[in-house]
């Protein structure tokens, strides 16, 4: 269970180099998955991809319509898209063998240290959700969302808020804005992260490799599955509800 992370340098940063490759293959599935979606765009009868991405589209413009008026949600539709397929795409990868398979290792191939990263023991990938450092990103990307179009849309008057309905309720405000981009980070990174132990804990199970112990194998990875297409429709329902927060006139 103990793995040493292998980390590229460049210049003064440091880079998770798993986490980093991986998240370019997210990258390039989502760029894929859209690609085939509108490949063959018609307004006549649709193929099975442009049904498929014309259906994400409406079920994010629902979560942007019951969260606030669709006319001030339009702006972040293209990210609130992105978002649910980049994180759905990336905890997808916790539940993907891994497809090379040691030949890294068995060539001897050390270059960027391909063999570490990807080492044959390790049954299955890490996905990028899994590196606290990711959500931590993304968490920040939905803050400084929110705050920007608060601003965007209310001006200055968009802090005043931080005072109601008195002065001395700054402190909790406050707290309350901190908490966002960390309970986010968190609850991302700990489901899945909790996921990909789990996934691995049921691999050292004696008989694993036999026919019975297949099943729990199976039924968990099904159920990884749905656990991170429900996170990745909780982060951006979330993401919704903090900007709709931030640009919605007040009542008073």
């Amino acid at each position: 269970m103990n793995e040493e992370a292998v980390i590229w340098h460049l210049g003064f940063m440091s880079f998770h180099a798993r986490t980093l490759i991986n998240t370019w293959l997210v990258m390039a599935s989502v760029y894929i998955f859209c690609r085939l979606g509108v490949r063959h765009l018609t307004s006549g009868k649709p193929g099975k991809m442009q049904n498929v991405l014309e259906w994400l589209v409406d079920f994010v413009k629902k979560i942007v319509s019951d969260n606030m008026n669709y006319e001030q949600g339009r702006p972040i539709l293209s990210y609130l898209l992105t978002l649910i397929m980049f994180v759905f795409f990336s905890n997808m990868v916790s539940v993907i063998p891994n497809l090379t398979f040691g030949l890294f290792e068995y060539f001897h191939i050390d270059f960027a240290q391909l063999n570490k990263i990807f080492e044959a023991k390790e049954y299955f990938s890490a996905a990028p959700t899994s590196d606290i450092n990711v959500t931590a990103a993304l968490a920040l990307l939905t803050i400084t969302l929110v705050l920007v179009l608060g601003v965007k849309t209310k001006g200055m008057h968009y802090f005043h808020h931080f005072f109601e309905p008195y002065k001395p309720f700054f402190i909790i405000h406050l707290i309350d804005m901190l908490a966002k981009p960390l309970t986010l980070a968190f609850r991302l990174f700990g489901n899945i992260f909790a996921g990909e132990i789990l996934v691995k804990v049921i691999w050292m199970l004696p008989g694993i490799s036999v026919l019975p112990g297949i099943l729990p194998q199976v039924i968990w990875l099904a159920f990884s599955i749905f656990i991170g297409a429900i996170q990745a429709y909780v982060f951006t329902v979330l993401t919704t509800a903090y900007v709709a927060q931030a640009v919605t006139p007040s009542e008073h």
